[in-house]
């Protein structure tokens, strides 16, 4: 592993780079504007940046400070965020902004230390915003990170156990800038992210355009693509629901609130069962020549198949949803389609609600991250 003291002028060389070859018009660039940085950074976790620009201005527009955000409902937040996927992070995004607003006085705290004590931001989210707004002197360590910093310092120790990763991230604070740190740590931390995303990618990396490749020990094996090394795979599972598109003649329909926990956990869905069984025990039996099924289809979570089977039922206009959440009344009530758009749904809800009944599945879709 290279060591720390032959890599002279690493960070120097990164800055440069970022200033002429970098990522610099991103619309969450160029601003020490600590809310404007934050919401980006949140958004971009596991998510590509292709999918995050619209959903960005439309937060800003909407919300366009902090106060703005914490002032409104979980709802509303759930509603634009709709799509996006992982929405904890859309309810920690809420949380986080009343915190701000109740404890901070609606200003983010100026440290990295301090940034970590709010809902939903990571060691790494918190280096971010302190880098980028405050010129702080800490490190980051993303997905794009670890790898550029791996690959550079020949990293093999197995970043799946947390105490190598605490190394590395040792080694990478130990790489930072040392003078004129309120313009060179914004650039420097861009930078690396830029390296990443755009020449030290997973396959393939384009080593020859490479700013630091005289300095990387990954190059100098011949096999750059062999680092970082992480054991652990996350395995993925498959899932099977049937949903429940209960709809009145005035085309409202049934819509519960999830759970805080699990799939959609506080967003408004058609009801949900583990099975086709499941979902046809708790319905009345006036519904006969009026409840058909819907193609099922496919919706792909990051490490889920979620195996979709939608059934229409078409209630009448005074009738009732049966009873049937531990004998007390479902959790929800009957939202129009004028409703629809300033509720929180999923994706693949959100979709089929919009579709005429022929098409209302059949395609496999995938959640942006």
């Amino acid at each position: 592993m290279r060591e720390i003291s032959t890599l002279e002028g690493f960070a120097d060389d990164v800055v440069r780079w970022q200033q002429t070859h970098g990522r610099n018009s991103l619309p969450w660039q160029n601003t020490r504007d600590p809310y404007r940085v934050w919401l980006s950074e949140i958004m971009l976790q596991q998510t590509q940046v292709a999918t995050v620009l619209d959903y960005y201005g439309r937060f800003l527009q909407r919300f366009p400070g902090v106060a703005d955000l914490a002032a409104a409902s979980q709802d509303e937040v759930l509603a634009l965020w709709s799509g996006l996927g992982y929405y904890s992070r859309a309810r920690n995004l809420h949380r986080c902004a009343q915190d701000v607003v109740a404890l901070h006085a609606g200003e983010f705290p100026r440290s990295a230390a301090q940034l970590q004590t709010l809902p939903g931001i990571g060691r790494s989210t918190a280096a971010a915003i302190a880098s980028f707004c405050f010129g702080e002197r800490v490190a980051i360590l993303d997905g794009n990170v670890k790898r550029v910093l791996a690959r550079v310092l020949a990293f093999s120790s197995d970043l799946a156990q947390a105490a190598n990763e605490r190394a590395l991230w040792s080694r990478a604070t130990e790489l930072l800038p040392q003078q004129d740190l309120t313009n060179t740590m914004p650039r420097y931390t861009q930078g690396l992210m830029d390296l990443g995303a755009t020449l030290c990618t997973s396959r393939q990396p384009k080593c020859l355009l490479c700013p630091v490749q005289a300095l990387c020990q990954g190059l100098a094996s011949g096999e750059p693509e062999k680092y970082p090394v992480k054991s652990r795979k996350l395995k993925r599972s498959a899932q099977a629901l049937s949903l429940l598109w209960a709809q009145k003649p005035d085309g409202s329909v049934w819509l519960e609130k999830r759970p805080s926990s699990g799939v959609w956990g506080g967003l408004y869905c058609l009801p949900v069962f583990d099975s086709d069984e499941a979902l046809k025990a708790v319905l009345p039996g006036s519904l006969d020549g009026r409840f058909e099924a819907l193609p099922a289809f496919v919706h792909v979570l990051t490490h889920k198949d979620l195996h979709l089977s939608p059934w229409v039922a078409g209630f009448e206009a005074d009738q009732p949803m049966p009873a049937t959440v531990a004998g007390e009344a479902r959790p929800g009530g009957w939202f129009g389609p004028a409703a629809w758009p300033a509720l929180g749904l999923p994706a693949p809800i959100r979709k089929l609600l919009a579709q005429d009944d022929d098409a209302a599945g059949d395609e496999k879709e995938k959640t942006p991250r």
